[in-house]
């Protein structure tokens, strides 16, 4: 299912509508979102838990909210 702004508001918290926009854009699912959020958040524990690195659409979720991440460091 499609998401819309507030799924992925949801997941994210406060979040800028170009953001929104390109994670909706993608066709993600919300569960694809929160686990890319959680890679994004916590690479170290994931990989700790034995995971491989996602691929798909997580990979592009997780390059949007890194990129999103460290424009706002700037």
């Amino acid at each position: 299912m499609t998401m819309i702004s507030g799924d992925v508001i949801a997941i994210l918290g406060p979040a800028d509508e170009t953001l929104v926009a390109e994670v909706i854009a993608t066709g993600a699912t919300q569960a694809e979102l929160a686990e890319a959020f959680a890679w994004a958040n916590n690479d170290e524990a994931l990989f700790g838990e034995g995971r491989r690195l996602p691929t798909g659409r997580i990979a592009v979720l997780i390059d949007l909210l890194s990129a999103d991440e460290e424009e706002q460091d700037k």
